[in-house]
């Protein structure tokens, strides 16, 4: 099992912040992920739309969308941060 998470806007068009899913073996990368979930229902069709903006981490470090995720225990999705 594979815990998702969700952050800011992600979040809340999902419904959820959290959760643990058995991810299909052929899924290996970040974009791969972000396709299956699109695939899942509206929300998240919706949530995923625009790949580029997009930002994930995988078990807390930073990602882009073409890291394998393969043996990853945590994936975090979120939009871009910025500072000020």
């Amino acid at each position: 099992m594979t815990k998702l998470l969700y952050f800011a806007r992600m979040r809340q068009i999902i419904g959820k912040g959290e959760e643990e899913i058995a991810l299909p073996a052929e899924i290996t990368t970040v974009s791969m992920l972000i396709d299956f979930l699109k695939g899942r229902d509206e929300a998240y069709a919706s949530a995923f739309a625009d790949p580029r903006i997009i930002r994930a981490a995988i078990d807390q470090a930073h990602a882009p969308l073409d890291a394998p995720i393969t043996g990853a225990r945590e994936i975090a999705f979120f939009p871009p941060v910025t500072g000020g």
